[in-house]
């Protein structure tokens, strides 16, 4: 079964602001839930080719997984896939300039496989629950400091 969903919300500070946030490896912990460790594995700055490392909780399972930057446009996308994973994934970070702010976009796209594809047809609800609170985590992460 294949995964893809997306959400957005609008955060009340600037796009440059919301992207460096976001884009930032070391912030994954404060506003992706289920992670508990994150790390680049490539020298700064973010580009193509960053690989980032990220150990996270999904339905009871620890889950260490690899992504690889393969599109990167400051202050407005990120775009990664995994190159080590229980299952192929995709994670697009998209920030668009709005009135009074930012329009921040996720988008996570899969295939389940192993364990998780006996829970398949759960995958793409919990999946787009748990990206929904990330954005929501993210917007209170951002509105929630001083500008």
């Amino acid at each position: 079964m294949g995964i893809d969903v997306s959400v957005q919300a609008h955060i009340h500070r600037p796009r440059s602001q919301v992207a460096a946030f976001a884009m930032d490896p070391s912030n994954d912990t404060t506003w992706i839930g289920g992670i508990s460790y994150a790390r680049a594995l490539t020298p700064a700055p973010m580009g193509k080719g960053t690989q980032v490392e990220r150990v996270a909780g999904f339905m009871g399972k620890r889950i260490e997984y690899v992504l690889e930057v393969v599109d990167h446009e400051p202050e407005a996308l990120l775009a990664m896939r995994s190159v080590r994973s229980p299952f192929p994934m995709a994670v697009t970070y998209r920030f668009e300039e709005a009135e009074g702010g930012t329009v921040a976009h996720l988008r996570v796209e899969g295939e389940a496989g192993g364990f998780f594809s006996l829970a398949s047809p759960l995958m793409a609800l919990m999946v787009k629950r748990n990206i929904t609170r990330d954005i929501e985590a993210l917007k209170a992460a951002l509105e929630g400091k001083p500008e």
